[in-house]
Formats: C-alpha cells, sequence, structure tokens
C-alpha cells in the first residue's frame, strides 16, 4: 500500500503473518544473532554485522553487503517508541521515518511494517525490495520453529 502524507512524503506499508508466537517473532526481530540471518532482499546479499540497543534513543546499524563484496552500506537508525511485543518506531539516519506494529493471533504474529519512501530509487522497488525483507524474516522464523528452536 502506498500514502502520500499531509506534507506530500510518500510513505509505502508491507505486511506479513508469520506462523509462531509473539515471543519468538519479537526475538528474532530485535535480537543482533538473528538480524543476520534474515535481513538481506537477495540471497546475494547478507548482514555481516548486526548491534541494536532496543529502548527509545537507543541506535541500532546493520552491515549490509553483497556476498561478492562490490557494494555495501549501513543501515542505522534512533528508535523513538519501543512497546514490547506491539511496537517499533525509529528514525533512519537519512531522517524518514518507520514504524512496526506487532498483533498477536493466538499462534501467529501479524506485521505491519510503514516506511517513508526515499527519493533516489522507485517506489516499486523499494516496495519491492522492503516486502523481501519481510518475507525472508517469515521464513526464518517459521523454519526455525519448525526444528524446534525455542528458547
Amino acid at each position: 500500500m502506498i500514502n502520500i502524507a499531509v506534507d506530500n512524503s510518500i510513505k509505502i506499508t508491507i505486511e506479513t503473518t508469520v506462523n509462531a508466537p509473539i515471543d519468538m517473532v519479537w526475538e528474532a526481530w530485535t535480537e543482533p544473532e538473528h538480524i543476520k540471518s534474515w535481513n538481506h532482499a537477495s540471497d546475494d546479499w547478507h548482514t555481516t554485522e548486526a548491534k541494536n540497543d532496543l529502548r527509545v534513543g537507543g541506535r541500532f546499524v546493520s552491515k549490509m553487503e553483497a556476498k561478492d563484496g562490490s557494494f555495501g552500506f549501513d543501515f542505522g537508525g534512533t528508535y523513538n517508541k519501543v512497546r514490547l511485543y506491539e511496537f517499533i518506531s525509529y528514525i533512519m539516519d537519512d531522517d524518514r521515518s518507520v514504524e512496526i506494529t506487532f498483533k498477536p493471533e493466538k499462534d501467529k504474529t501479524y506485521i505491519v511494517e510503514s516506511f517513508e519512501a526515499e527519493k533516489s530509487n522507485p517506489i516499486d522497488l523499494q516496495q519491492k525490495g522492503w516486502q523481501a525483507i519481510l518475507d525472508n524474516f517469515k521464513k526464518y522464523v517459521e523454519e526455525n520453529k519448525l526444528r524446534g528452536r525455542e528458547k
């Protein structure tokens, strides 16, 4: 879904339902070791480092790189709202905002993620890229759950 805000910024919304309980979803979303396993839009990319200080005013950064070493960048930001098992919002280092809502539904978790589009890449490319990362997250959590990985 794509919306245009009052300030003419474009908000893109992506979503998924993960077949796992909220505590497992939250852990996979917020713990650096998990983030490194799912945070990529395609199989030729990976996250080599992840740091996460999940609190208001805390920072996160993921070092994302092409597996062939041809390109890489840091994706980071600062949290401005955190509600355990419910909601995370942050401002990316380029001043765009992101909001993620987690809605538990029995043994499933519905995730809605909205972010401000950037101006250098086409909207559909941004939407597809972020959705691919969210799809990787879903796959990672569900595969780990199926293997019985529970704390």
